[in-house]
């Protein structure tokens, strides 16, 4: 099996697995504690939280470690609107941003808040004349935008984004779960959230960074965990894997990024060379070095995963966080482009020139019989 869904899950670091199971023995105490295992696994948990401010560029006191990327994601966001009520109701977010910025939108509705999107370009990208008017609007409590998009790979212009929210007195929200350990974090950021999982660490880690000034009050009910910031115990084992494969995936990236980034450029030539009534979508330079999506036309996506599963190639199609309950993809819609028959490749660190081959071997004839089984033919 090839498996081609990074952007969902970056296979497990082997220097995140060592050092998971070495964490396992030495800091599976309470940090909160006195006695000395406790300690142990406290120094271990701010040594992690140390290595990943570094990276993200952030004070280690500035950042918190949750349970997921959307738990991250859903503080930040609420966090800040609820710390800020005093200064407006009106949130700003970009079209393409991820299901959990959109949700924690939602609820921000529900309360009684107002919701501004920012439309994007047929790649994808916001632009920063658009967000700029939307954040100066009165009233104007936060404004998110992700620093790259999960679905089509498109690099948004996050340093532009907060230069005017800056300007305007607003924080910006940064969602930097597809890019971190992938790309340098952009600067001006007020609150950022990313997932351990999405570059090789263990699942069930996720980072919230807040900057020192930036007004936050949690949602939850008060916890003395994480600074008072997330509730429940930490994981520090998985706290010190992830640490650990961040460390190791931004030392390798430099090489492996620029590899995978040339592999995309050849599925990006190659299948609409191969295969006719195909749409390749997203920014073709200014993206992540390792996602591609393309639509083809007169082809369920659903058909073609399953196609290419049995094949032995693992990819997903539409929105990762709705592909199961078959509704089209809000980034797509929002895009313009084809919302069905979508592939999306995301590569793993270590895939190989011959797994490619072999995708763009096999992709058309795939294609092809989806197409004629129920009609259409060429």
């Amino acid at each position: 099996m090839a498996y081609f869904d990074a952007a969902s899950t970056e296979p497990l670091h082997p220097a995140a697995r060592d050092a998971l199971l070495a964490a396992l023995d030495v800091g599976w105490a309470d940090p909160a504690r006195l006695y000395g295992t406790a300690r142990r696994a406290q120094m271990l948990l701010e040594q992690a939280r140390t290595e990943v401010a570094e990276i993200l560029g952030a004070r280690p006191d500035e950042v918190a470690f949750t349970s997921s990327g959307t738990q991250a994601v859903h503080l930040g966001v609420l966090g800040v609107l609820y710390g800020r009520r005093r200064a407006g109701r009106h949130l700003v977010v970009g079209a393409v941003e991820h299901s959990a910025v959109l949700h924690a939108g939602g609820v921000h509705e529900r309360d009684g808040g107002t919701v501004e999107t920012v439309g994007v370009s047929l790649t994808g990208r916001v632009d920063p004349a658009a967000f700029t008017e939307a954040v100066s609007h009165p009233g104007t409590a936060l404004a998110c935008l992700q620093t790259a998009n999960h679905e089509v790979g498109t690099l948004q212009p996050v340093e532009e984004a907060a230069a005017a929210c800056r300007a305007a007195g607003v924080p910006l929200f940064v969602d930097a779960a597809q890019s971190a350990g992938r790309l340098p974090i952009p600067q001006g950021w007020s609150v950022l959230a990313a997932s351990a999982h999405k570059w090789g660490g263990p699942p069930g880690v996720g980072v919230l960074a807040t900057r020192k000034g930036t007004r936050w009050r949690s949602p939850y009910p008060e916890d003395e965990r994480e600074r008072r910031r997330v509730p429940g115990f930490e994981n520090v084992p998985a706290i010190v894997a992830a640490a650990t494969a961040l460390r190791a995936r931004v030392a390798e990236e430099a090489a492996e990024g620029a590899r995978l980034s040339a592999l995309v450029d050849r599925i990006r030539a190659e299948v609409p060379r191969l295969i006719p009534d195909v749409e390749v979508v997203g920014e073709p330079v200014e993206r992540l070095p390792h996602i591609v999506t393309f639509s083809c036309l007169y082809v369920e996506g659903e058909a073609l995963l399953t196609e290419l599963d049995r094949a032995g190639f693992a990819v997903s199609s539409g929105s990762s966080c709705t592909a199961s309950t078959l509704r089209p993809s809000h980034v797509l819609e929002a895009m313009g482009v084809l919302t069905h028959g979508n592939v999306r490749v995301s590569l793993p660190r270590g895939v190989s020139e011959g797994d490619i081959d072999r995708f763009l071997g096999i992709l058309p004839e795939i294609v092809r019989r989806i197409r004629a089984s129920v009609g259409v033919g060429g």
